[in-house]
């Protein structure tokens, strides 16, 4: 990419160099609210307490939770072919997932802020022979850097919604430049495809949704035989990664459906379990009994929510519900992937700010796989009719367990792309990529 580097992405580039030591405080906020683990800070600024493993690297950066479920069995794929990964992640929800469930030939650290001595020592450390970005994570410090290096650069699984398209497109040059920085960009749907390449991305391949391959850790059958047989006969349904004023929502919806089934069980998981004090207060506040998970409650006749306040176990919470609320589609955060809960043999109801997972959505609405629910004051009517409706509920089950099925494949397909490409990014390191 010969082209100047264009003047906004300079100012960015100063801006947060000069911003560093916002980032530590940025990082204590974080620390404060447990969204950050202060034990390991120094990854934040690109050091770390491990070394550099010998042979080919290869770095792949994951925002959450979500993008490292759907990255675990590449990473496990590249590992068995002799390359050592180093994941990277946002957040400590991510970082827990990739500690239970990474291979051997992986590690986890949590990813630099996007300052140039910090993304430069995190570049120093582990010398990665490619770089992978997994979906829409578009950090220009990162793929500057990345780029003057001569690093072969890929984007996997690659999202692009349309307001992120706008607002790219609002930045011509900055994009074409920095979206020319990937060697290649991997898509989800023909739609990321035209925008990626629209934006800039230099050669575009659409070989599917990982997500679709990622196989969810099965839920402890223990726990799940326990739990059931706590619950008993009791109808039951679940708000799953719910979000601030999603809590209020789902909760006047389920005293609508108290005055019709009075003794329904409503399974409340927040999508930050830190916030669980707070939401304890709300249901507190609104006359409601409640046990909590953390405290290794378990629900009794007289208890009305379960607050389902861990880390790591939304299969078991999917698995004791029929019936599941996806949260984040509500409050304006873009939903989440409702892969795990069709995997899990839950029927999915969600409200309509879905972005980022747009696509997967699409398909599931279009198969009557899962019910769109526009105004939150229906919500406890579309939950009682799959609470009432048996038929209904397991038709529309089995319809998104076969759109599921038939999603499959990227994987196979992702890895057929990146087969040449790692071979010879490792290939000067004198190891290269067993076939």
């Amino acid at each position: 990419m010969a082209e100047a580097r264009p003047l906004l992405v300079t100012l960015y580039l100063a801006v947060s160099r000069l911003a560093a030591p916002l980032y530590r405080l940025v990082h204590l906020v974080r620390c404060r609210a447990g969204k950050d683990d202060p034990a390991r800070g120094n990854e934040k600024w690109g050091r770390s307490a491990i070394d550099r493993p010998a042979g080919p690297v290869i770095w792949i950066h994951a925002a959450s939770v979500g993008e490292t479920n759907s990255v675990l069995p590449l990473i496990e794929a590249l590992s068995y072919r002799g390359v050592f990964v180093v994941l990277t992640t946002v957040t400590r929800t991510s970082a827990e997932l990739a500690a239970a469930r990474l291979p051997d030939r992986a590690l986890h650290q949590f990813v630099p802020f996007d300052s140039p001595g910090f993304v430069r020592a995190f570049l120093d450390h582990w010398r990665p022979d490619m770089a992978m970005t997994v979906e829409s994570e578009i950090w220009p410090g990162v793929f500057v850097a990345i780029h003057e290096r001569q690093i072969p650069f890929i984007l996997i699984n690659g999202r692009m919604s349309d307001r992120s398209f706008k607002g790219w497109s609002r930045l011509r040059a900055a994009a074409a430049y920095l979206f020319g920085c990937l060697d290649i960009a991997l898509a989800q749907t023909p739609a990321d495809a035209e925008r990626l390449k629209t934006l800039g991305c230099r050669d575009v391949i659409c070989p599917g949704n990982l997500k679709f391959d990622a196989r969810p850790k099965e839920a402890d059958h223990t726990q799940v035989d326990r739990l059931r047989a706590a619950i008993g006969a009791r109808p039951v349904w679940l708000a799953a990664l719910t979000h601030p004023g999603e809590e209020e929502i789902v909760l006047r919806a389920h005293r609508t459906l108290l005055d019709r089934l009075p003794d329904c069980l409503l399974i409340l998981v927040p999508r930050h379990p830190v916030r669980a004090d707070a939401i304890e207060e709300t249901i507190e506040a609104q006359g409601y009994s409640l046990a909590r998970r953390s405290r290794k409650e378990l629900p009794e006749a007289e208890t009305q929510v379960y607050l389902g306040d861990t880390l790591g176990e939304m299969a078991l919470f999917y698995r004791l519900a029929p019936i599941a609320f996806l949260g984040g589609s509500y409050a304006d955060v873009g939903g989440h992937n409702p892969l795990e809960a069709a995997s899990f043999g839950a029927a999915i109801l969600s409200g309509p700010n879905v972005a980022n997972a747009h696509a997967i959505y699409k398909s599931l609405w279009a198969g009557e796989a899962a019910k769109r629910v526009d105004d939150p004051a229906m919500l406890a009517e579309a939950v009682l009719a799959l609470q009432t409706g048996d038929e209904e509920r397991e038709r529309q089950v089995a319809q998104a367990a076969e759109i599921v099925e038939s999603g499959r494949g990227a994987l196979k397909q992702t890895l057929e792309y990146l087969e040449p490409l790692v071979a010879r990014a490792v290939r000067p390191s004198g190891d290269g990529v067993a076939g």
